[in-house]
């Protein structure tokens, strides 16, 4: 391929889509996806014409679009991702928007914490949007700390980390809001063999998909101050059990929000 029209060409007899290709062509020539259709007939040079070759294939193979550009858009935010966190999706924004809602009735410097918080994509955009929060965000995964490390430093977002599973290594700290997008997908899911360039440690804990939930509720009371939210992302079954897992635990006013494809998505409760 010496043009980006070749390249196009190429991506198309790959069976990679379209707008998947122009995007990769942008990221390799650090151009728009508009300059991209509007130079169809600019020449590459080797390297770049490699490295879309090398872009096209791994998207050809199946592998996330975000995995192959290195970053991905999550709530405003331009995150960087790789194959040790999960791709941020935009259903996870409605848990962002939620957070939102509660953090504007709090008092001034409220406690937050992101359970699981792999590209640090919900942490980072309720700091973001809500500046006067104390942010702190865990993971049990080293290698997705660092990614969501590096993305706070780039967006200059001062956000804590801590390594270690849900509760652990919080000892006795207190927050007024947790947040938890958890692995929730049942271990027998058809759907996860589509994902398998995706950490399964985010996706599932196995079983039937709520270990790790029960696990956030069960343990939850000890780190939440008086009134505190708890607010967590499931599966599009899992409501009714997560609701029932709040109330069994002593968390009051259940409620549910639905995502953008009208698929109950959140469920949240205080204590």
């Amino acid at each position: 391929m010496h043009t980006v029209a070749q390249a196009l060409g190429q991506a198309r007899a790959m069976g990679v889509d379209r707008l998947d290709a122009q995007l990769i062509l942008g990221r390799v020539l650090a151009q728009s996806r508009s300059w991209v259709i509007a130079h169809d007939d600019a020449a590459l040079d080797p390297p770049q014409a490699e490295a879309i070759r090398a872009g096209l294939t791994r998207r050809a193979a199946g592998e996330p679009l975000a995995y192959v550009l290195g970053e991905k858009e999550f709530h405003g935010l331009l995150l960087q991702v790789d194959a040790n966190v999960l791709v941020p999706r935009p259903d996870t924004e409605l848990l962002v928007d939620w957070a939102l809602e509660l953090l504007r009735g709090m008092p001034a410097k409220p406690r937050v914490v992101d359970l699981g918080t792999g590209s640090g994509a919900i942490a980072l955009a309720v700091k973001h949007r809500h500046p006067g929060a104390s942010v702190l965000a865990t993971d049990t995964s080293v290698a997705a700390l660092e990614v969501a490390r590096a993305n706070a430093r780039r967006l200059g977002l001062d956000v804590a980390f801590a390594q270690g599973s849900w509760w652990a290594g919080l000892a006795d700290r207190r927050f007024d809001l947790v947040l938890s997008n958890p692995p929730y997908i049942a271990g027998g899911d058809p759907h996860l063999a589509a994902l398998h360039h995706e950490p399964a440690l985010a996706l599932t804990p196995g079983g039937d998909g709520l270990d790790a939930l029960r696990d956030i509720v069960a343990n939850a009371a000890p780190h939440m101050a008086p009134g505190a939210w708890l607010l967590l992302e499931h599966g599009y079954d899992q409501a009714d059990a997560v609701g029932t897992l709040l109330r069994e635990h002593g968390f009051q006013g259940t409620a549910t929000r639905h995502d953008l494809g009208g698929q109950p998505r959140c469920t949240g409760a205080h204590r």
